[in-house]
Parts: C-alpha cells; sequence; structure tokens
C-alpha cells in the first residue's frame, strides 16, 4: 500500500507574542488615555490661550472628527500598507502631533495637533487589532490577549483622569501631551526590536474609495453636525444641514457597499445578530461615558474647586 504524505504542521506560534502584546498594549494606552487626559487639562489650557467657553469643546471634537471620519480608511491602510510600517507610521505620527500640541503658542495650533491626534489614532486603532489578530494564533491565547486589550483600553481611561491630575497640578498642563510622546517612542523602539514580519495572507486588498469618501464624509457629517448644534442650538440652519447631509452620504456608502467590488465595510458583519448588538452596546456605552467628561471636568475644576 501507499505511504499517506505527512500532515503539513502548522507554523509555530511567535516566541515574541507576549512581548509583542504588550508593545500593543502600550500603543492601546496611549490612545485611550489620550481621550480622557486632555479633558483635566482643558481648564488650565483654556486660561493660558485665553479661549472662550464656546470654543474649548473643538479641543475634544477635533479629535474626535478626525478619528471617527477615518477609522475605516486607517484600517484599510493597515491592509494595504502592511500591519508592522503602519503601526510604525501611525505611533511617530501620534507622537508628533502630541509634541505640536503640547507646545502649541496658540488655540488654532492646539486644536489642530488634536486633529493630527486622531487622524493618526485612527491608523493605530485598527492596525493594533489587526497585530494581535495575526500575531496570536491559537484561539485560546487570542482569547486571552484581547481580554488583556480589552483591560488596558477600560482602564486607559480611568488613568488618564488620574495621570492628567498629577501632571496638571505638579508640572504645567502641557504635560498631558508631551507624555504621549515618551510612551510612543518606547512603543516604536519595542515594534522594531520585538515585532518581526507580519506575513500577508491572501490576495492584496484593494482601496474601495468611492465608499472611502461617503463614510468619511458621512461620519464627520455627524460629529461635526452634533459639535455644532451643542454651540449654537438645535434651531441652527448649519447643525440640521449637516447631519441631514451625513444621513445621505451614510445611506449611500450602505448602498454602494451592496454592489462594490471590494466593499471597504462588507455588511454581513454589521448584519450578524451578535456583533451588531455589541456594536450598539459599546455605542451607548461610549456615548454616556465621554459625553459628561468635559462638563464633569469643568464642574470638578471650576465650581467645587478640587
Amino acid at each position: 500500500t501507499a505511504t499517506a504524505p505527512a500532515a503539513s504542521t502548522p507554523s509555530a506560534p511567535s516566541s515574541r507574542r507576549w512581548l509583542t502584546l504588550v508593545i500593543v498594549g502600550l500603543a492601546q494606552l496611549m490612545v485611550v488615555l489620550d481621550s480622557t487626559v486632555v479633558n483635566i487639562a482643558l481648564p488650565s489650557a483654556q486660561a493660558d490661550l485665553g479661549f472662550s467657553d464656546g470654543d474649548r469643546q473643538w479641543v475634544i471634537t477635533a479629535y474626535s472628527l478626525a478619528f471617527g471620519a477615518l477609522l475605516l480608511f486607517g484600517g484599510r491602510i493597515s491592509d494595504l500598507i502592511g500591519r508592522k510600517p503602519a503601526f510604525i507610521i501611525g505611533l511617530v505620527g501620534f507622537a508628533a502631533a502630541s509634541a505640536l500640541g503640547g507646545a502649541a503658542p496658540t488655540f488654532e495650533v492646539l486644536v489642530a495637533s488634536r486633529a493630527l491626534q486622531g487622524a493618526f489614532g485612527a491608523l493605530l486603532a485598527p492596525t493594533a487589532l489587526a497585530v494581535l489578530t495575526t500575531t496570536f494564533t491559537i484561539p485560546r491565547e487570542r482569547a486571552r490577549a484581547f481580554g488583556v486589550f480589552g483591560a488596558i483600553a477600560g482602564a486607559g481611561g480611568a488613568v488618564g483622569l488620574l495621570l492628567g491630575g498629577f501632571l496638571t497640578e505638579k508640572l504645567d498642563w502641557r504635560w498631558n501631551l508631551y507624555i504621549n510622546v515618551f510612551i510612543a517612542v518606547v512603543a516604536i523602539v519595542g515594534v522594531i526590536v520585538f515585532v518581526g514580519r507580519i506575513e500577508r495572507h491572501g490576495p492584496r486588498p484593494k482601496l474601495d474609495v468611492p465608499g472611502t469618501i461617503l463614510v468619511s464624509a458621512g461620519l464627520f457629517g455627524i460629529v461635526y453636525g452634533f459639535a455644532n448644534a451643542e454651540t449654537d442650538g438645535w434651531d441652527s440652519p448649519l447643525a440640521w444641514g449637516v447631519l441631514t447631509a451625513a444621513g445621505v452620504f451614510l445611506i449611500a456608502f450602505v448602498l454602494w457597499q451592496r454592489r462594490a467590488s471590494h466593499p471597504l465595510l462588507p455588511l454581513t458583519i454589521v448584519l450578524d445578530r451578535n456583533r451588531a448588538a455589541a456594536y450598539l452596546s459599546i455605542l451607548i456605552a461610549g456615548a454616556g461615558m465621554f459625553g459628561i467628561f468635559l462638563f464633569l471636568t469643568y464642574f470638578l475644576q471650576g465650581s467645587l474647586k478640587f
């Protein structure tokens, strides 16, 4: 009888995978940290740069605008140029934007730096998840790694509040942005030294240009419309005009994804009941948690004098 061919053994998992988890965790900590640590610094930054109460929300909104509008695009860029290069670019860009914000001489420069942080954060966040997915191939270890990653993401907000208060009180509000530079440098060195080349499996993906434009415009319009309504009131024609346009862009995006040959967001992902419920839960929790940070910070520091 003929001898059966030997079964191909799967490639052994990387021996540096847990160091990769530490590095990815640092990057995630930096992104999450920045969404809360700057809130603590805002009253001091407002007093230093002299911007108005109506303008102060744009320090937070600029980050959300860029991050939300470019998140899907950032994930596809990671697929196109590779996980490791995208991760390094995201870290370098985030550090540079943080340094610019820390040295900002005017309110306009501070807002621009926050928008740049959001743009590079939109590249970092999906790339970090992709690096973990490709690094941890054993299901049990992957579940453990994502558990640690989620814990870092959840704890980062609380750490940001404590760290922001310490840095603002003991040093200066600008150090709430400078701190990202040190975290990013450690993460960049770790990526270069410990993270190996991540192989691409399957054909190179193609960029869905119409889908990218439609979803970026739609998400930008939603964030900008709600932010403008807070400033000018819900009777503002500009707010309603932008929100209506955002709705049109998102509907057009869904229709395009149904017929695109290389969809940016395959609709089967969001039509799955379990995924859709998880996304909705995260949306509600995030809106409630981050929506109160700005006002609670000013209340505690300005009214209660903490």
